[in-house]
């Protein structure tokens, strides 16, 4: 019997049609039988696994007995029949038993399935492990899924598949794991640059991502070259001030190349936007004259001299500040400004000359174009004009200033001198709009800066009983003072806010929660909740609400008690300011558990404003993947509810500011027709967003929205969507044509101050002065090389690898000229009849002659030396050979340069220049190393800006070019 079943199983398995008869063998008492019989049936179940299935019971049994030789392959055929019923987690758990029998390495379908389906199982059990590591509370994993795992690993690294094994050791909370992919791959930089993206787009648990990137830190500092670039911005992440400090103070003791690398690394660190770590990062460097060293300390130092210590420090502390990079980019806007002002022309002389509506967008628009370069040309032309605004209007004009003069620091008391309170106790009633919006002003010209003129602002906002000057003051308040936590400040708002004053007290409120931007206030959140029940000003309500969302910034899961306790209140403006706190909360997370909580809002919330919020704060909270954002919003934007349809625009704006994304675009352009003058309004404004720096090259409908912009001004009545289209305009070449709207900074990080900008841009729906909170949300586009006394060399260029007409300006109007139509001289029919006596005709005759002659000799002396007019068929040839000509495929880009986000790709360093700088990724800032300090540098000499106040002062004019006189 057993020479019999030898010779059957021996022949080819091609010819089987039928497992029955291998099946039958497992009813054999021989063991060795059973043995071959479950190694055939391994081998032939992906075909004959329905036959097997019948028999799974016998399998098993042979799994459960002990004594039984070939058990692990026995498991290994339940395992595969399991997954051929789609048993996945039976075939799991014998995939486990089968031990060595499963093949890690294996490429069939069978095995890709069971590893995934393993590491899925295995990450959720150590993503819950580690859940109740920090509950204090015990949890084992199986050791056999462990140990598939660790097979996993050592297969990527043997294929050299070390990305692949990050995800997992990432997903799976494998610290050391992560750790081995990065020192085995052989290429740490990269490796590291892998793991720091996947920390911002899939770690969304902020204590796992911290332990990553404490992870990271370790591996920069072990670098054969220490990249303190990228360690410092972990720690901004890490929010290790401490660390940062050390390290920079540790490099400004160095040589001269250390030193540039601490500016560098200051400047990257500024870019972030996050002024309260920047400034305990400033309280933590202190002077040499401060800090007593020890011997080896001073040993360690590289310096020549004390002075070259304490003249860094001071180099270093400016730059954190802030007063550096503005002061740059106030020059670069200044000089670069490509603002065509015959588009503002252009709307004013197409609108009603007494809508206050559209007046006021006018202005307004002006200053976002002009946002940061002190050009206010237009205004200066057309001051009677400007002069027509009143009240609210006055206040929202006279506020324009300071975004015009945004970062303006040096000057900003001596600009707005003439429109402050001169005694600080709120003038007349005449004055008081101008007073209010300069104090408006002035915070925005310091907007985030430390509180630089906090002293000013509070003593008026003290002495001032004046609700319109209080109101402005307080704006600016809180926009000096933002996130510094002044606990004396908010007591001090907070009174005003009880005074119950619906004006003063909605600004207050907004001002307070600027000045605790990101704290949680506990115990400014209770009252603030509990006066909001009292209060019946809807006006202070709302101002509370948005302060809470403020106070919970950035503070993602620790937020949820606060959202929770507005979301479900019977106020509808208290659950609309919870919609603005997710967006405050989560904001760049991608969270799912805040974007299902925003959707569910938006189609059932009751109230109108609330939904709208909902959908708005999508954007937000997805504004790290934004290519999602018109997906998800689609549905919502072909909804019936108009405001829902205007959330989904806004939405849309904001995610997508500046990529000039198609599918972002096509969803606008369908809103752009909305029956809804509202809905249109923010979609001019959110279309003005995403297209913010493209060109007709770059993006041809461009072109055809600013056609559409030009339309919704001749159209009749649609007052709010020419408001949209008429700060669409401002919008769409902000800045001069040289700024973007970023809420994140190139490494990922929040900028502060433009989140909350653009959190409150928005809320022009209840209040117009708050459009101004865009300039807020502005980045100049500019690449600015600087040497070590932080100077602009000349002579540094840098590559852009494009078409100069892709990245360039768009072309400026032309103004049309009016034709003058020659008028025919009517002649009376008697005068016709009339012939003229022959005396008259010679004397007429005599007198044209000698005007041609003399006109014919002056243009002979004129046209002596000059050649003659060519004719119109040798032009038409000129502009062919032009049209014919190739254009370059590259640029060379002269320091400093304009370089938008989308050319960044493209651009590169010039090779073998006397200058090499400090990073390889080419924006904002670059710090370069001269490699011949002893040869004498060219300086671009920077202009100082405008510091003139239309129609009260006036800059000295530019002096003329250098000329030679010649007497005649």
């Amino acid at each position: 019997a057993e020479s019999a079943a030898g010779c059957g199983l021996s022949h080819q398995m091609s010819g089987i049609t039928s497992a029955a008869g291998v099946l039958a063998l497992l009813d054999e008492p021989n063991g060795k039988i059973k043995v071959h019989a479950i190694k055939k049936l391994d081998s032939m179940v992906d075909n004959f696994w329905a036959e097997i299935a019948n028999a799974i019971g016998k399998i098993e049994s042979l799994y459960d007995d002990e004594k039984f030789e070939s058990r692990e392959t026995a498991a290994l055929v339940a395992s595969k029949v399991f997954y051929h019923l789609e048993e996945l987690d039976d075939a799991l758990r014998y995939a486990l038993c089968a031990g060595n029998a499963f093949n890690v390495s294996g490429k069939t379908e069978y095995v890709e399935t069971m590893l995934a389906k393993c590491i899925d199982e295995y990450t959720k059990l150590r993503v819950e492990k580690s859940q109740k590591e920090l509950a204090e509370e015990k949890s084992s994993i199986d050791s056999r899924l462990e140990g598939i795992v660790d097979r996993m690993f050592e297969r990527c690294f043997t294929d050299e598949q070390f990305e692949q094994a990050m995800g997992i050791a990432v997903e799976s909370h494998r610290l050391d794991r992560v750790a081995q992919c990065i020192l085995k791959s052989g290429k740490s930089k990269a490796m590291l640059a892998h793991l720091f993206q996947l920390c911002k787009t899939v770690v969304h648990n902020r204590s796992y991502r911290n332990q990553l990137l404490t992870v990271m830190v370790q591996l920069y500092k072990e670098l054969a070259e220490p990249d303190y670039l990228n360690m410092c911005q972990c720690l901004l992440f890490l929010n290790d001030s401490d660390s940062v400090a050390e390290t920079l103070d540790k490099l400004i003791k160095g040589d001269v190349d250390k030193a540039v690398l601490a500016y560098q690394v200051a400047f990257d660190l500024n870019e972030n936007q996050n002024q309260p770590f920047l400034l305990r990062v400033r309280t933590n460097l202190t002077g040499e004259d401060e800090k007593k060293e020890t011997s080896s300390e001073k040993a360690d130092m590289e310096v020549e001299s004390p002075d070259d210590y304490k003249d860094r420090l001071a180099k270093l502390k400016d730059i954190l500040s802030g007063k550096t990079p503005t002061d740059l980019y106030l020059h670069f806007l200044y000089i670069h400004s490509k603002t065509d002002l015959l588009i503002l022309k252009s709307i004013k002389e197409k609108l009603k000359p007494r809508n206050t509506v559209t007046h006021i967008a006018t202005v307004m628009s002006h200053a976002i174009m002009n946002s940061g370069t002190t050009r206010d040309t237009f205004l200066r032309d057309n001051l009677q004009w400007l002069a027509k605004a009143t009240n609210w209007s006055k206040f929202t004009a006279t506020a324009s200033i300071g975004v015009i003069h945004r970062g303006h620091y040096k000057e900003s008391l001596k600009l707005l001198q003439p429109y402050l309170p001169q005694d600080r106790n709120g003038g007349g009633n005449l004055g008081q709009y101008q007073e209010g919006g300069a104090l408006y002003a002035l915070g925005l010209i310091h907007a985030a800066d430390g509180g630089e003129q906090k002293e000013f602002l509070e003593d008026t906002l003290k002495k001032s009983k004046n609700e319109v000057i209080q109101h402005g003051a307080a704006l600016g308040l809180g926009l000096t003072s933002m996130a510094t936590g002044d606990g004396e400040l908010f007591d001090m708002l907070y009174e005003i806010i009880v005074g119950d004053n619906a004006v003063s007290g909605e600004a207050a409120a907004i001002a307070a929660g600027l000045v605790m931007l990101g704290t949680g206030n506990s115990e400014g959140v209770e009252t603030f909740i509990g006066y909001a029940q009292d209060t019946k000003h809807e006006k202070i309500i709302r101002g509370i609400a948005l302060g809470l969302a403020l106070m919970q910034y950035a503070r993602e899961e620790a937020a949820d008690p606060v959202i929770d306790e507005m979301a479900s209140n019977k106020d509808a403006i208290l659950r609309y300011g919870a919609m603005n706190t997710i967006a405050l909360a989560y904001v760049g997370t991608s969270n799912n558990k805040a974007v299902r909580k925003l959707l569910h809002v938006a189609v059932s919330d009751v109230s109108n404003d609330v939904r709208r919020a909902a959908v708005t704060a999508i954007g937000f909270v997805l504004c790290s993947e934004p290519q999602k954002v018109p997906t998800i919003v689609s549905l919502l934007a072909e909804g019936f509810n108009p405001h829902v349809r205007y959330g989904a625009a806004m939405a849309v704006g904001i995610a997508c500011a500046g990529t000039g994304m198609k599918s972002a675009l096509d969803l606008l352009e369908t809103l752009l027709d909305d029956p809804e003058e509202f809905v249109r309004q923010a979609a001019f404004i959110a279309t003005a967003m995403v297209l913010i720096q493209h060109n007709k090259e770059k993006e041809p409908r461009v072109e055809a929205f600013r056609k559409k912009i030009d339309e919704a001004l001749l159209a009749k009545g649609d007052t709010m969507a020419k408001f949209g289209a008429i700060v669409s305009a401002g919008i769409l070449d902000a800045g001069g044509r040289n700024v973007t709207i970023s809420l994140l900074s190139h490494h990922g990080h929040k900028k502060m101050t433009a989140i909350v900008g653009m959190l409150m841009f928005p809320q022009f729906w209840y209040w117009h002065p708050f459009i101004h909170f865009i300039c807020l949300c502005f980045s100049p586009t500019a690449v600015i090389g600087l040497n070590k006394d932080l100077k602009m060399p000349q002579n540094w260029e840098i590559k852009s690898n494009a078409k100069p007409s892709l990245f360039a300006y768009p072309e400026a109007r032309k103004e049309k000229k009016e034709e003058k139509k020659e008028l025919k001289t009517a002649t009376l029919s008697v005068a016709k009849k009339k012939k003229p006596d022959k005396k008259e005709m010679e004397v007429e005759k005599t007198a044209e002659d000698t005007e041609k002659k003399d006109a014919d000799k002056d243009k002979m002396e004129v046209e002596e030396d000059s050649k003659k007019p060519e004719s119109k068929d040798d032009e038409k040839k000129e502009k062919k050979e032009d049209e014919k000509k190739p254009e370059a495929t590259f640029e060379i880009l002269k320091n400093p340069s304009r370089v938008t986000w989308a050319q960044r790709a493209h651009i590169e360093i010039v090779p073998s220049q006397r200058y090499r700088s400090a990073k390889e990724e080419m924006y904002g800032i670059v710090m370069l190393v001269d490699s011949k300090p002893q040869e004498k540098e060219d300086i671009v000499v920077a202009k100082a800006p405008k510091i003139g106040v239309p129609g009260v002062s006036e800059d000295e004019p530019d002096p003329p070019k250098p000329f030679r006189f010649l007497r005649a």
